[in-house]
């Protein structure tokens, strides 16, 4: 039998949008900051000649580059002041997980609550501050020396233009980092999310245009187009199920006698999700797979590269069985890296011993860790094994059918798991409304009996 809650939440629709007001302006500003990250992408950054740049990204778009401009919404194609993006700060981000699980310090600010995330956050901009430092210092050095057949990518190369280019590009991503923190605060869903699911969005409309022109031009069959429209909408429900797949662990806490009242007794469950790891596993993949193809490339046209570093870049091409088995590897294991960093099976047994839970049929402290490891670990074969489906079959389809890089498996990770997360948290404003309004109801027939 449903409780309580989840028959009101059953009842809940969207159409009750209209009543609640702090929810509509909270969509309201969400995406107003949306769209000023968006008009971002489209000023130009100061010193670039762009027609020349253009032609130099096409040459190398299929890496690295081509990647992070999936991210940064086509802010690099165009070479923005948001061509650095959020990822900066995603970085940062992870650096600063990884350091929670092996700094003392760190781990006890974790314990805090709400005071010590907040230093963690304030140690996370630091380290976003720095990185967006280094990494654009690292593009404008490099667009100084940047050339193709239509000249340089810089008008007037020097100190000046490596000052201010370094400046703006560290600008827009702090400005990109406070948009997403006013967005998670006063908005709805996980403001950097958002930001990077905006960028992607904003690309499909040209990854449609050009899969239509090649239909045109006949460069592709209309049985294939409709043969991946039909595997897009698989694939989405496919991650759909994945994401939202569970195992629940029974908890038992024992009873209580106080006075002549008895407490406790109650049963609750601990999920575990199908992938803890996200979308992380993807994006550190393909950054290790893509950077050194991505150098590689830049030297690919001297007439005097060796003749196995030409053979090596044929072989780890998209498409290919070694970039693939790679690839699939590289995946697995920061899936498993991850999820060791983000769950510790012993800290959860040694918590829900000092609170009086345990599992039935397994004796709590050790047993229980190790019981908690090994269901993990049958969990996270499984999320890998989902994982690399889902990114493994759009790289056949861009190496073998020239489909657009937009819709690799890293993008459609993302669009839905945002899309999932930001419409849950919808559905809990609607339902905290519905349950204020029935408060509401209840205090006024309270009052006239």
């Amino acid at each position: 039998m449903a409780s309580a809650a989840e028959q009101l939440a059953s009842s809940i629709n969207f159409g009750a949008l209209a009543k609640a007001t702090e929810l509509k302006q909270r969509i309201w500003y969400t995406l107003g900051l949306l769209i000023v990250a968006r008009l971002g992408a489209y000023i130009p950054l100061p010193g670039i000649d762009a027609a020349a740049f253009q032609a130099i990204f096409e040459q190398h778009s299929g890496g690295v580059l081509g990647m992070v401009d999936m991210f940064a919404g086509g802010a690099i194609r165009r070479m923005t002041v948001f061509a650095l993006g959020i990822m900066p700060y995603i970085s940062a981000s992870i650096i600063m997980q990884l350091l929670t699980s092996v700094s003392p310090t760190l781990e006890a600010w974790k314990k805090e609550g709400e005071s010590g995330r907040r230093k963690i956050n304030q140690y996370t901009r630091y380290g976003t501050l720095v990185l967006a430092l280094l990494q654009a210092f690292g593009i404008a050095n490099g667009l100084q020396n940047m050339s193709g057949p239509g000249g340089g990518a810089v008008i007037d190369p020097g100190y000046f233009f490596l000052a201010t280019t370094v400046i703006t590009l560290t600008c827009g991503t702090m400005f990109l980092m406070w948009l997403g923190e006013q967005i998670t605060a006063r908005g709805i869903g996980n403001g950097i999310s958002l930001i990077i699911f905006a960028g992607i969005v904003a690309r499909l409309p040209t990854a449609l245009k050009q899969i239509f022109e090649q239909l045109w031009a006949g460069s592709i069959s209309g049985f294939l187009v409709f043969g991946i429209a039909v595997g897009v909408v698989v694939v989405i429900t496919g991650v759909v199920f994945f994401e939202r797949a569970q195992r629940r662990l029974i908890v038992q806490y024992p009873k209580r006698q106080v006075g002549n009242r008895m407490f406790g007794g109650e049963s609750s469950h601990m999920p575990l999700k199908l992938n803890m790891s996200g979308v992380i596993p993807p994006i550190f993949a393909s950054s290790l797979l893509l950077l050194p193809l991505t150098v590689a490339s830049f030297y690919s046209n001297r007439a005097d590269l060796p003749e196995w570093m030409q053979t090596a870049i044929r072989l780890f091409s998209h498409g290919q069985p070694i970039y693939i088995g790679m690839y699939l590897g590289l995946i697995t294991f920061f899936a498993f890296f991850y999820t060791a960093i983000v769950f510790n099976p012993d800290e959860t047994a040694e918590n829900l011993k000092k609170h009086g839970g345990f599992m039935p049929g397994i004796r709590p402290g050790k047993n229980t860790a190790e019981y908690l490891d090994y269901v993990l670990t049958r969990l996270t074969v499984l999320g890998a094994a989902y994982l690399c489906a889902v990114c493994v079959l759009p790289e056949v389809l861009i190496s073998q059918y020239s489909v657009p890089f937009y819709f690799g498996g890293t993008s459609l990770l993302i669009v839905v798991s945002v899309t999932m997360d930001t419409v849950s948290q919808v559905h809990s404003h609607l339902l905290a409304h519905r349950y204020e309004g029935l408060i509401k109801k209840a205090r006024l027939k309270g009052r006239r009996g």
